[in-house]
């Protein structure tokens, strides 16, 4: 592999010479780091872009101001100030050391060497720094031979790294997911299993984030059953099993099949026994948002067997139609088809048609409202001139009822 950065797209977008310009000028130093550099190195979309430079925030700040260009103090208290550019944001981070850590945060000091800034970064392959002009890598840690070999590696020593910041653990198998073997470097592994009880210390926001993370990746099998095998999870989530893996590699095999973009909650479903009680109580646990806990739930409760697609989908909407038939095993994938830019319609007929053909205002018209709308789901959906037959028929069968 190239110990150059390749000279990517992104490395034109507009806006991005200006920024280096003030950046870089009157002794200031600037280098690409992280993502786009490693992305970059493996052929991948940049998206996210991130430069470290020697100035301190305030000089960034100053900087940017004197171009022309907005700044916005995103981070300042740890470094980090956001550029916005015309080809999108740019997050410029100040060299720093770490002072002190507590597993969940740490106290940080700036510094003027790269070494430094790179040490404190969690693998090899996020620490990897490009010169702008030059495009000449910066690797003090065999990031770009990793790279190489597919080998997700801590620097350092793997435990002090999870001891500055728990989050790593989960980290470190995201990036194993989308980088790494399927077998994972054994101080890693080993350091990460010692250590899984840490995560109890953890926001669960955090944890919540980074495995819906590791959960968007494309193959995160190999990743979750080592997670499962070591006891990663257990602490915060011990109702996912090996059954629970095996029921994810089976979804992301539906969800290929069908051409249906991976979604991160369905798969969390997956992972989690077929229990709606438990699904929510998970996903409290996680503090997930209502919206994504009742996702989950809609996801894994039980409904009638044997329900039309669109039928389903009238019932607990398009998205969570598609979750339960991805997540049902027994379910023809070609039902997925009838939900394809699909909009449940709305029953074209309401209770004042009913009493304008003779029903008696009161409890009835609801009742009666109600049946024809189960008969028109039944029927599929069918026109207002069949609406207003079964219409004429409630009415009837109801006036009949009360002679």
């Amino acid at each position: 592999m190239t110990a150059s950065l390749p000279d990517a797209p992104w490395r034109h977008r507009q806006g991005l010479h200006g920024l280096l310009a003030a950046l870089e000028a009157d002794r200031g130093h600037a280098r690409f780091v992280g993502g786009a550099v490693r992305d970059s190195l493996l052929g991948l979309a940049v998206n996210d872009l991130d430069i470290a430079t020697t100035l301190s925030p305030q000089e960034v700040m100053d900087r940017l101001k004197a171009a022309g260009i907005k700044g916005v103090p995103t981070g300042i208290d740890h470094g980090t100030v956001t550029a916005v550019t015309a080809g999108g944001p740019v997050e410029i981070t100040t060299l720093r050391h770490d002072v002190s850590t507590d597993g969940r945060r740490a106290t940080i000091a700036y510094t003027d060497d790269w070494r430094e800034d790179a040490a404190r970064r969690d693998f090899t392959i996020n620490a990897l720094y490009a010169d702008p002009l030059t495009g000449e890598i910066s690797d003090f840690f065999g990031g770009v031979s990793d790279l190489e070999a597919r080998r997700v590696r801590f620097i350092g020593d793997a435990s002090a790294r999870i001891a500055e910041d728990h989050l790593r653990i989960l980290r470190y198998f995201r990036f194993l997911a989308r980088f790494g073997q399927e077998t994972p470097d054994a101080e890693a592994y080993a350091a990460c299993k010692a250590a899984a009880n840490s995560l109890m210390a953890l926001s669960r926001e955090r944890i919540a984030d980074e495995l819906l993370k590791l959960l968007a990746v494309d193959a995160p099998i190999h990743a979750l059953r080592l997670m499962v095998e070591g006891g990663i999870l257990h602490p915060v989530l011990p109702e996912i099993d090996v059954a629970g893996v095996e029921r994810l590699a089976t979804l992301i095999e539906r969800e290929a099949a069908s051409a249906i973009d991976p979604a991160s909650l369905r798969r969390l479903a997956a992972l989690l026994p077929a229990n709606a009680s438990t699904a929510n109580a998970a996903g409290a646990r996680l503090k997930l948002s209502n919206k994504a806990r009742k996702r989950l739930v809609t996801a894994l409760e039980a409904m009638p067997g044997d329900l039309p697609p669109r039928t389903l989908a009238w019932r607990i909407g398009v998205e969570g139609a598609t979750d339960r038939i991805l997540l049902d095993c027994s379910a023809p994938l070609s039902g997925l088809s009838t939900l394809d830019a699909w909009t449940p319609p709305r029953l074209p007929i309401g209770g004042g048609a009913l009493i304008a053909r003779g029903l008696t205002p009161g409890p009835d018209v609801a009742k009666a409202l109600g049946e024809v709308q189960e008969i028109w789901v039944a029927e599929g959906f069918p026109d207002a001139a069949r609406v207003a037959e079964i219409a004429d028929q409630t009415v009837s069968k109801f006036q009949r009822a009360r002679q």
